[in-house]
């Protein structure tokens, strides 16, 4: 398996990250992502790719601390993305749920990150919260200009924006959330994505699958996430674990086969 959304720099794991790790290894998750959130954390992240063979990273803000960066260029990106540990550029995008930033804050910096993106050819990790026409519409317009590929992590939008990043060519990540009984509206949108278009996440420490609800979600909690998606598609485990890993090389091609 390979977990494409981890944050495992911070508090969260400062405790028993070594233990956190030797667990997803027993659980066959063989690969890693760990995500930037923002710029001045982004050598912690650099950090944990550098020691473990498995784990890679992006670089990115997220849109909740885009205010905090508003001279964000395309070369702070570009330039940290050099390592060969970097396989991404993100998380970003538009989040209007809480307002933690403005939106011009935030669409600034996603187009930044796009920018970067197309300079790099790495994919573009987007989180979307109550902006999905929005996103499309920037998605659209900045892809005529210069293309890059699209992954819509942690995918809980609607059918038309997830329609509109497939057709970009862009990939659609799916976590725990797909477990969640309340969330009939995703399995709705996921059942229509093709599986050579999905992909596995934990986004832990958030978060965490059925039947580990309630619980700090961890990478090895992926293998829920692949039972749900393959409840939902009526195919076998091992060719959710299969397709989805596969997936996830095509998309990261950065990492070495």
């Amino acid at each position: 398996m390979f977990d494409t959304h981890v944050n495992l720099h911070g508090e969260t794991y400062a405790e028993d990250l070594s233990e956190v790790l030797a667990r997803a290894e027993e659980k066959g998750v063989e690969q890693m992502l760990a995500i930037c959130d923002r710029l001045d954390n982004f050598d912690a992240v650099l950090s944990i790719a550098r020691d473990h063979p498995n784990i890679w990273c992006s670089v990115g803000v997220h849109p909740h601390h885009s205010k905090d960066f508003p001279d964000l260029s395309v070369e702070d990106l570009v330039s940290r993305a050099k390592d060969p540990n970097v396989v991404a550029i993100g998380e970003t995008g538009l989040d209007f749920h809480y307002g933690y930033s403005a939106e011009d804050a935030q669409v600034r910096s996603l187009k930044t990150h796009i920018e970067a993106a197309r300079q790099t050819g790495l994919p573009l990790i987007l989180h979307t919260r109550e902006a999905d026409d929005m996103m499309g519409d920037i998605l659209e317009e900045e892809f005529r200009k210069g293309a890059f590929v699209p992954l819509l992590h942690c995918y809980t939008g609607g059918a038309r924006l997830a329609q509109r990043g497939l057709d970009l060519g862009g990939l659609v990540s799916v976590s725990g959330i797909l477990s969640f009984k309340s969330a009939r509206d995703v399995r709705e949108v996921i059942a229509d994505v093709p599986m050579d278009r999905l992909i596995l996440e934990t986004d832990c420490p958030y978060l965490a699958p059925v039947p580990m609800r309630g619980r700090r979600n961890e990478p090895s909690y992926l293998v829920h996430v692949a039972e749900a998606l393959a409840a939902l598609k009526d195919v076998p485990l091992d060719e959710v674990l299969r397709v989805t890993t596969q997936n996830a090389l095509r998309l990261f091609s950065r990492i070495p086969s």
